[in-house]
């Protein structure tokens, strides 16, 4: 990301899809069915989000449009099945590898049912690695430092985000954070979600 000439290609969703990955490798059993920030996800509904995100989006940096692109993530509500534990770090994998490669982020692809030029949809992948990653680790009790590049990027969006009117079919309203915040809380809050939530009890 950058100006100036910079290319989207310079970001590497690896380091972000590593730190999702082992935050899920560290969630018990026992808390697949805890809150999240999501209000309409437990933590089994979140993992099986990232799974299917994880999988659109390395489909769509392959340009390997199909299913698993235009399916909106609106149309069910995910759930993780038998065998999640070691797929969900072998998607993620797959995922930082597709965008390794310079063609993903040129041209036109699809995720999540909308077309959207390469250089976007990167970008949309590596927000929602670092916000559903701070969902995943609120949820759980795990500390949580993301990827500073791909933090950065979800900025970026987000903030450029705030005024379009099509915003709210994707994120929830603002939340506003004091000034001179840390970057993840402001990312957090133009995500339409509260950096202070935590569980009840």
């Amino acid at each position: 990301m950058g100006d100036g000439g910079t290319t989207p290609t310079t970001l590497d969703l690896g380091p972000q899809a590593l730190i999702v990955a082992r935050l899920a490798e560290e969630v018990g059993e026992e808390q697949l069915d805890a809150v999240t920030p999501c209000p309409e996800y437990a933590v089994r509904h979140l993992l099986g989000h990232l799974l299917g995100l994880s999988t659109a989006f390395r489909d769509a940096g392959r340009k390997d449009l199909g299913a698993t692109t235009d399916t909106a993530p609106t149309s069910r509500r995910p759930d993780v099945e038998p065998g999640w534990r070691a797929e969900l770090p072998k998607v993620l994998g797959e995922l930082a590898e597709a965008w390794r490669d310079p063609a993903a982020w040129t041209g036109e692809t699809r995720a999540g049912g909308v077309d959207l030029p390469g250089e976007v949809a990167g970008v949309v992948a590596a927000d929602e690695l670092v916000v559903h990653g701070w969902d995943l680790a609120r949820a759980t009790g795990q500390p949580y430092a993301p990827d500073a590049a791909a933090l950065h990027a979800a900025y970026e969006m987000l903030a450029a985000s705030v005024d379009d009117p099509s915003r709210g079919t994707i994120f929830g309203p603002v939340v506003p954070v004091p000034e001179g915040a840390p970057l993840l809380d402001r990312v957090i809050g133009l995500s339409g979600r509260d950096p202070g939530w935590a569980p009840v009890g």
